[in-house]
């Protein structure tokens, strides 16, 4: 059995997908790109920005969820140039400072809208 996860506090679905699907115990969520639910607009600023808001994005799904960032067991990271991911580290570093889940972090060619990093997660829900 599935569930939609569904959260005004993360951007809506820009297409047919959903935010996030309960299933069992466990949470999967859409990567999630660095948009403000309240403004629908990408904030301006450098990296860090935009990761931290992608972060945000992905915590308010989990959070609708009923787990948390620290029940997180995978994330995939998609970052637009590697030499940005140092950066992306630190913000990173912040949402897990302590058990740390696993982690794949990918370049790729484009992502939609042009931002500079998507992020998705697995996590479980205790």
């Amino acid at each position: 059995m599935k569930k939609i996860v569904d959260t005004k506090k993360a951007p809506a679905a820009i297409g047919p997908y959903s935010q996030g699907v309960v299933v069992g115990n466990m949470v999967y969520t859409s990567g999630q790109m660095p948009v403000n639910p309240e403004t629908g607009e990408i904030p301006q600023g450098d990296i860090q920005v935009q990761a931290r808001q992608s972060l945000e994005n992905v915590k308010a799904i989990l959070e609708q969820a009923g787990t948390s960032m620290d029940n997180a067991v995978k994330l995939t990271v998609f970052i637009k140039d590697m030499n940005e991911f140092s950066k992306i580290n630190e913000v990173y570093a912040e949402y897990f400072p302590n058990d740390k889940p696993a982690r794949s972090c990918v370049e790729v060619a484009r992502l939609p809208k042009d931002v500079r990093v998507e992020i998705e997660a697995i996590a479980v829900i205790l």
